[in-house]
């Protein structure tokens, strides 16, 4: 595997990236890490309903300076801001919402994302990994639409768009759309798919990965 130069889309333009794609109206759930960006990059006239599992529905972009309210947090223990309408409910309710379908879409980090749209997400063996996988399985599985945000990469420079996941899954088959700082992949019947590509080449992306792909740029 050649190294590649890590260039593409900043975490705060890929995270513009992903709010964009959100359906106008949709009740949407974002994920522990970067994905928690998203909410900063929402219009209020998209009318996107934010949930997070700890018990709350209408989260806003996170809270700065003098709205930091330390009770108001989300799932990621950051600080965040409450929309009008927002309504708060106990965890369990919370858990009740994520599991019966009511959520559009959630939009989750990732370890790694196989072709077939599995997710790995809440371990790789290393000691100071999440304990637990918290709601993530739920989220999966239980959205309509499964998105991911990651870096194409690892830090070491290996890819996390992988033929089959080596990881404890998280998920079988859930991911739809993989958002990542170097392409947008689409999850299909087909094979992977690649809509967007930035500050690279599908020829590069291509030598990059080990997982066929298809164009669909355009």
């Amino acid at each position: 595997m050649t190294s590649v130069i890590r260039r593409g889309l900043s975490t705060d333009e890929l995270a513009a990236r992903v709010a964009h794609d959100i359906p106008r109206g949709a009740f949407v759930n974002l994920g522990i890490g970067l994905p928690t960006r998203i909410s900063n990059h929402l219009s209020p006239d998209g009318q996107v309903l934010l949930h997070t599992e700890n018990g709350m529905l209408g989260m806003g972009p996170e809270a700065q300076g003098d709205e930091i309210d330390l009770d108001l947090i989300n799932a990621g223990k950051v600080p965040v801001t409450e929309l009008p309408g927002a309504s708060y409910f106990h965890h369990a309710d919370s858990f009740a919402m994520m599991r019966g379908g009511h959520l559009d879409v959630c939009v989750l980090g990732a370890y790694q994302v196989s072709a077939r749209g599995d997710l790995a997400n809440w371990h790789t063996g290393r000691s100071d990994d999440i304990p637990a996988v918290g709601g993530a399985m739920d989220l999966a599985i239980g959205a309509k639409e499964t998105f991911v945000m990651m870096n194409l990469l690892s830090r070491d420079g290996v890819p996390k768009l992988v033929s089959e996941c080596t990881y404890p899954l998280t998920g079988v088959g859930c991911v739809s759309r993989v958002y990542t700082d170097l392409a947008v992949f689409l999850i299909e019947d087909e094979g992977v798919a690649v809509r967007e590509l930035y500050d690279c080449t599908f020829d590069e992306l291509m030598h990059l990965l080990e997982v066929p792909l298809l164009d669909r740029r355009g």
